[in-house]
């Protein structure tokens, strides 16, 4: 199952995906929006079941330096960048820990780990600050009823060379979900 806001995009991954022979199932919808979500999970999960495993790769990908951000940008920010992990995570929970069996995958990076790599994301660094808080709060309160909860931070652009390539991100990914000795895989 594959979620993003535009439509064109799933298009492109399903159908790259459908060409290797998988099943694939896409859904446009912002993770601003709570009630979209909602919605969404209820449906995956009537027609699927319990969601085994949740990567949350959103992110609001604006400039700005902290002086300059007003409270209303950094709100913006904060519902897709965090807010929408929260609840995505608020939507799956219930299932897996009846279950006793699951994994949510936070996608984080530079910017949350050294917020000063780059002034001009400051909400941004903020956020994905935030988010990484979230992977080590939630990855100590579950482990015990099998959910396993990390992030896995990209420190580089993805596809900006060979070891950036998505393939060797998406290794990262697997190994920290197979290994679960840490919430955090450090991809640099």
């Amino acid at each position: 199952m594959l979620v993003a806001r535009r439509q064109n995009a799933l298009d492109e991954y399903a159908n790259e995906l459908s060409a290797k022979g998988y099943e694939v199932f896409t859904h446009a919808t912002d993770v601003s929006d709570t009630e979209s979500l909602t919605k969404l999970f209820a449906d995956v999960q009537e027609k699927f079941g319990a969601v085994d495993v949740l990567i949350y790769n959103a992110a609001f990908m604006q400039g700005g330096r902290a002086s300059e951000l007003s409270a209303a940008e950094s709100i913006d920010h904060f519902k897709v960048d965090v807010a929408g992990a929260v609840h995505c995570v608020q939507q799956i929970l219930p299932k897996q820990i009846e279950r006793g069996d699951g994994a949510i995958i936070f996608t984080g990076g530079l910017f949350g780990v050294y917020p000063n790599a780059n002034f001009e994301y400051a909400c941004m660094s903020m956020d994905k600050a935030a988010l990484r808080t979230l992977a080590q709060m939630l990855n100590t309160e579950l482990k015990d009823k099998g959910i396993f909860v990390g992030i896995v931070q990209i420190m580089g652009v993805v596809g900006s060379n060979e070891h950036f390539a998505p393939k060797n991100i998406a290794d990262a990914y697997w190994q920290l979900y197979c290994d679960r000795n840490s919430f955090e895989y450090i991809f640099d």
